[in-house]
This record gives C-alpha cells, sequence and structure tokens, in this order.
C-alpha cells in the first residue's frame, strides 16, 4: 500500500496517463466527480491532486470547464542563425522565422527613452543610469502571445542611427539597418537562464501557474564595442531554442534537430 499521500497518488497516476499520450494535448481530464469515485477520495483530495498538476504546468483549469491537458505548439527557434546576415531573410528576423515555420507572426511594437539598469550598462559598457534607447516587441505566433523582446541601444549609437528612435518597427531590421551604416555586429555574446515569471511577464504572456520562462540575453558587438543588448523572454512551454556549431556535413536529415 503506498505510503504517499492520497492527492499525490491522485496526480501521480494522472501524471503517467498524461505522459503515455492516455490523455493527449488539449484532452478534457474526467470531473472531480468522476475522479472522486475511480480513486476512492474525497473532491477536496483529488482537487489537490490535480491542483499539482496545474502548478507543474501540465493542466490547466478553467471556471465551468473543468481541466485539460495544456496545449504544446512549440515554435523552435535557431538562435545561430538568428539576426545572421549570411542567410536569406527578407526584412525582420523573427518575422521571417515564423513565417519560414508555416506560421503566422504579429507583434505590438513601442519606442522608448530609457535610462540604462545595471544589467544591460554592464553589457554596455556604459554607466547605470546613462540615456538609452528602448525597442520593445510584444511578439506573438497564430494571435498566441510567444515572447517579448526588450533592445537597449546607448546613446552614443543613436547619434549615428537615428532612426533607431522611430516609433514604428525598422522593416528591414535593426541589425540590417546598422550594418548599412557600416556599424556591423560581427560578434555575439549568449546567456540564457529560466525562473519563474514575474506578474508582469505572466500577463504579457498570459502564462499559466507552473509554467517558467527562458530568459535569452544577446549582447551584440562591433569590431570596436557593444552596440546593443536584447533581452528575450520567452514562454517556456511554447518554445525550443537550438544551436549549430561547427561542420555538420554528417547530420542525417533524420537526427534531432
Amino acid at each position: 500500500m503506498s505510503k504517499q499521500p492520497k492527492y499525490r497518488q491522485v496526480a501521480d497516476a494522472l501524471r503517467r496517463e498524461i505522459d503515455s499520450g492516455a490523455y493527449g494535448p488539449g484532452a478534457k481530464l474526467p470531473s472531480e466527480s468522476e475522479l472522486s469515485a475511480r480513486f476512492d477520495a474525497s473532491r477536496n483530495t483529488v482537487r489537490s491532486g490535480l491542483n499539482m498538476l496545474v502548478s507543474e504546468g501540465l493542466i490547466t483549469s478553467s471556471q465551468g470547464l473543468g481541466y485539460e491537458v495544456r496545449k504544446h505548439e512549440v515554435f523552435e527557434l535557431n538562435a545561430s542563425r538568428f539576426e545572421n546576415l549570411s542567410f536569406p531573410q527578407a526584412g525582420d528576423a523573427y518575422s521571417t522565422d515564423v513565417t519560414n515555420a508555416g506560421r503566422r507572426p504579429h507583434q505590438t511594437f513601442r519606442v522608448e527613452l530609457t535610462t540604462a539598469s545595471d544589467y544591460v550598462a554592464s553589457r554596455l559598457r556604459v554607466e547605470a543610469e546613462s540615456r538609452a534607447v528602448l525597442r520593445f516587441c510584444h511578439r506573438f505566433v497564430d494571435d498566441v502571445p510567444w515572447s517579448t523582446q526588450a533592445t537597449h541601444y546607448p546613446d552614443w549609437l543613436v547619434e549615428k542611427a537615428p532612426r533607431l528612435t522611430e516609433p514604428g518597427d525598422i522593416a528591414e531590421g535593426t541589425t540590417r539597418y546598422l550594418a548599412s551604416l557600416d556599424i556591423e555586429q560581427i560578434g555575439y555574446a549568449d546567456e540564457i537562464a529560466t525562473r519563474m515569471p514575474t506578474p508582469d511577464e505572466a500577463r504579457l504572456l498570459e502564462i499559466g501557474a507552473g509554467v517558467p520562462v527562458l530568459l535569452w540575453t544577446r549582447t551584440g558587438y562591433s569590431s570596436a564595442r557593444p552596440v546593443r543588448c536584447t533581452i528575450t523572454t520567452f514562454r517556456g512551454d511554447l518554445n525550443r531554442m537550438t544551436y549549430e556549431i561547427g561542420d555538420l556535413s554528417a547530420r542525417s536529415e533524420n537526427d534531432p534537430q
């Protein structure tokens, strides 16, 4: 006989069934009453077990609709090719990648004059609280919020590239725009971390309980110094990042991508 509390037994049994595919993405779980009868447990015990799965990000709950297995329509981003001007690209790298994946991109956009936080300033090699321009995108794939992207540019660069302060998007992408001004980004330093979302991030990305965010900080360098710091915040359940490094001529199309 299991020594685990009954609510954990409920959660473990349902988790195994979800993992095995008995309940696929979007599938409705049995009602609390049905699960109470199945596990010979009170509805409060069953609800505690279900709430464990909600906190783990496996299922969602809606008032009057019961519990459903969370859908995972994952978008894959090849981070080693993202913004690489040697690859064909019609404009903004995000829109190009999403369109090439057969999905529909959409984004809202704002530009504001701000000050560099300690985190950003250390990467741009400027004084903390010095003036910077923030270009902020709230991005969607097929109308589902997928990520936010906050790119910070130091004040000295804005004087050379005034379009960075324009309120609209730059059609060809900022990387190509800067390259046209002989400000070519020849190297990138990436940092990747995970954590639980802030309340504002959870609101913007419509993140349910138990789902973390993936933080991708990319600092872009010219031959002389850093020119921008981009912090992208992804929904952890809907995104997958890949890198390709070195000679991959031996790679098969059947190898994991």
